[in-house]
């Protein structure tokens, strides 16, 4: 009886979709710990703020292929061996940052190694999660845990690992060079569960084309995915970005020396925010009869607006409290865009959409970058009325969405 008992016993000690999160959550770690530092490496490595944005912005050159060639190849060859070598490049890219502080060259092929394996993290880790939260892997998984896994682990990995060096980095010796040793062992110890976790592809459905022709998703012309997913996507980064790179921005000139750790606090609290509200949007979606995306973006719009008053204000608290709003309007949003996304893929290309939306969610993340480079030009609170009208536009498009495909439907079945 003992042999029969330790397989039914096992889920209960180490969940399926338990033996990948610590690897997505560590890949995500890895691509925002850099980001409260930005004001150490213009200090320390005596980089111009040109070129620390810079660094900044190498990480998606690296996202994008890590999103979608890397959905592609899972797709085809499993997701394993694909998260595997997104650890190889997240663990790499943490090295050439550790010890690349005064080479600018080291420092971009450090972020673009980051960026790919965030990309995979994102893609191929959230695909595998979500499929490894249903039967047969998970008979007691709750309603929408394929959705609010993944984007929990993933915002967990991007607070705590911006906030982790961000403290490291105000309080800690080696500021340039501590994060990243911490984040590296952590990710040794990722992988041995990463191992263990069940294959979800069949490698004996491998198709006889060659793999890049995988990267055409079907899916992506779906109507829902055009007129729902298509115009709320790119606010799910573009509302952290503006809480975590343009707010430290407008009260920047009082901080002084807290500069670092405010960026750090900032961070957290909005991805923090994120965190805590995704385990409640599956029942936002259900009382409010499946438009838990139309809240998200509503409440984008207000967040807005109130970063409007906050470029006014120039007040810490206030920016703050931006920031809360914020990060729950990003947490609605990538859940219920997720949920979408899911309902819409088959099997064959759930990684490939799922790598397609967080593409489209994290050009949003450009939003503070464009911006910043319209500041001589538009000081932030007019910029930002701007993307608050905007929003207003998307926040239509998403909120009228489902009464038009229910109309295209109904005129459809009526002309069969």
């Amino acid at each position: 009886m003992s042999r029969t008992a330790s397989p039914v016993a096992e889920p209960h000690r180490w969940a399926p979709w338990l033996r990948v999160a610590p690897a997505v959550f560590l890949l995500a770690w890895g691509g925002n710990h850099f980001t409260p530092l930005l004001h150490l490496y213009e200090e320390l490595g005596k980089y111009s703020p040109w070129q620390a944005n810079l660094l900044l912005g190498m990480y998606v050159f690296g996202l994008v292929p890590g999103l979608l060639v890397a959905a592609a190849l899972s797709d085809r060859y499993g997701r394993r061996p694909v998260m595997l070598a997104g650890v190889a490049a997240g663990t790499t890219g943490s090295i050439l940052l550790g010890v690349g502080l005064h080479s600018m060259i080291l420092l971009c092929i450090g972020r673009t190694l980051a960026g790919i394996g965030v990309g995979v993290a994102m893609s191929v880790g959230a695909s595998w999660i979500k499929e490894l939260s249903a039967l047969p892997h998970d008979a007691q998984a709750p309603d929408g845990a394929g959705s609010r896994r993944p984007s929990l682990t993933l915002t967990l990995g991007f607070a705590l690992g911006a906030g982790i060096t961000g403290s490291l980095a105000q309080w800690a010796p080696a500021p340039a060079q501590l994060p990243y040793a911490v984040h590296l062992a952590l990710m040794a110890g990722s992988i041995l569960p990463l191992l263990s976790a069940p294959e979800t592809v069949d490698r004996q459905q491998q198709a006889t084309r060659p793999w890049w022709q995988d990267l055409r998703v079907p899916s992506v012309s779906h109507r829902r995915f055009t007129r729902l997913v298509l115009p709320a996507a790119p606010w799910v980064f573009a509302a952290a970005g503006v809480a975590y790179a343009i707010m430290p921005a407008v009260v920047a000139p009082g901080l002084g020396d807290w500069a670092t750790l405010y960026a750090t606090v900032l961070t957290v609290l909005t991805l923090g925010s994120g965190a805590a509200v995704q385990p409640l949007v599956v029942r936002i979606d259900q009382r409010t009869r499946g438009r838990a995306l139309s809240h998200g973006l509503a409440l984008m719009v207000l967040g807005m607006v109130l970063a409007v008053v906050a470029g006014l204000l120039r007040d810490p608290v206030f920016a703050l409290a931006v920031a809360v709003v914020l990060g729950v309007a990003y947490g609605i949003t990538v859940v219920a865009g997720l949920a979408h996304v899911q309902a819409i893929a088959t099997p064959q290309d759930l990684a490939g959409l799922t790598g397609i939306f967080y593409a489209l969610a994290y050009s949003g993340f450009l939003l503070p970058t464009l911006l910043a480079a319209l500041l001589p030009v538009s000081p932030y609170p007019v910029s930002l009325a701007a993307v608050a009208v905007v929003c207003v536009v998307c926040l239509a498009l998403v909120s009228t969405g489902p009464r038009r495909l229910r109309r295209r439907s109904a005129r459809e079945q009526s002309g069969t």
